[in-house]
């Protein structure tokens, strides 16, 4: 591999994986497995056969868990401490194919921080689009994602030039697209957080007064 597609490959990688860890693993590990495409001895780990398995079987998982709202936040969150790291590694991995030993741990600062946008990016819209009744968006949205994932990481083995329009497409829609999430999870913070201090008060504090004694019945 030359060295703009191993730069693509990791980054790619990583912006992949804050988005659907086990998605990526299959999907490069698959690819590099049939020969379709080199990977850098750094990442040929993932065309093992155990490897895969454990891969497909966590995606299958994913694939479910993501389209529950609770649950698919829930998953988020917790693969907040799994993603990003994973997301450096890749890239790290893939860096190995460079000559310089320098590159490799660019690579695993960088990756970290790509994966890090992704998946605030991801966590930060599912979180709200989660909060709807309905089912229909929260199903759109996740395999919405599931494509965007497949697709950027073709792109990124296949065609790295156009890979880097989309990612800069992505990162510049983030940054547009972050501060509204944030803004909007607040919002729903304090009115989640109104409502329960209302409950919590007693009557004569949520505006009610108690009717006065009637003296002339006693």
């Amino acid at each position: 591999m030359d060295a703009l597609s191993i730069i693509t490959l990791a980054m790619g990688a990583a912006w992949a994986s804050g988005i659907n860890l086990y998605a990526t693993v299959l999907l490069v590990g698959l690819l590099g497995s049939t020969g379709l495409v080199p990977l850098p001895d750094g990442l040929s780990p993932l065309t093992s056969p155990i490897v895969l398995i454990v891969a497909g079987i966590a995606y299958f998982t994913e694939f479910f868990a993501d389209k529950i709202p609770g649950v698919g936040s829930l998953w988020d969150a917790v693969h907040t401490f799994i993603r990003i790291p994973a997301g450096a590694l890749l890239a790290g991995g893939a860096a190995t194919g460079l000559s310089e030993g320098y590159m490799v741990a660019l690579a695993l600062f960088g990756g970290a921080a790509v994966a890090a946008g992704s998946h605030a990016t991801k966590s930060g819209s599912r979180a709200l689009i989660n909060t709807s009744p309905e089912p229909v968006s929260n199903w759109a949205a996740s395999i919405f994602e599931d494509i965007l994932v497949v697709g950027g990481l073709l792109l990124a083995m296949f065609k790295p030039e156009l890979f880097f329009v989309f990612v800069l497409l992505f990162f510049l829609a983030a940054i547009w697209l972050l501060p509204q999430i944030w803004r909007g999870l607040r919002s729903l913070f304090r009115r989640f957080s109104g409502k329960a201090e209302t409950k919590a008060l007693p009557e004569t504090e949520r505006g009610f007064k108690l009717a006065p004694l009637d003296r002339n019945s006693e």
